[in-house]
């Protein structure tokens, strides 16, 4: 299941649901999101520090996504962050949504750093490379 890696838990709310209680598809991808946020957060780079400090942000480039279970409301779920690989400017992250001990939904999300003002790919500071280290 869930080993050495980042893990965000994230209770499901009637706001994320359909009218049968059902989390929306595109609610897991809010939850990856915030669970990506948090990562960077406890490695010491919150979106305030990557913009004004690094002049940089982060951009969903592309996923895929394969949803395996549904999650419902009041759900206790369990979102991971694993980084998969590291490039120059752009880091793979496999994520997986669990509930209790079943996989929901896995997803691969590749990110690209960009200038905070061009908006143009730059590369990953080094600081935040080394917090990041060499994945799996």
């Amino acid at each position: 299941m869930i080993q050495n890696k980042f893990l965000l838990p994230v209770r499901v709310y009637y706001q994320d649901t359909d009218a049968g209680g059902v989390v929306y598809h595109s609610t897991h991808l809010n939850f990856m999101e915030r669970a990506r946020y948090e990562w960077l957060r406890e490695l010491g780079f919150n979106v305030h520090v990557l913009s004004d400090v690094h002049k940089m942000l982060f951009m969903v480039r592309s996923l895929e996504i394969e949803y395996f279970k549904p999650a419902v409301l009041d759900d206790l779920l369990h979102i991971t962050v694993d980084v998969a690989n590291v490039g120059r400017s752009r880091i793979t992250i496999a994520q997986e949504i669990w509930c209790k001990q079943t996989k929901l939904v896995s997803a691969t999300i590749h990110v690209v750093c960009v200038g905070s003002e061009t908006l143009k790919p730059v590369s990953i500071p080094t600081a935040l490379r080394e917090k990041i280290g060499k994945p799996k």
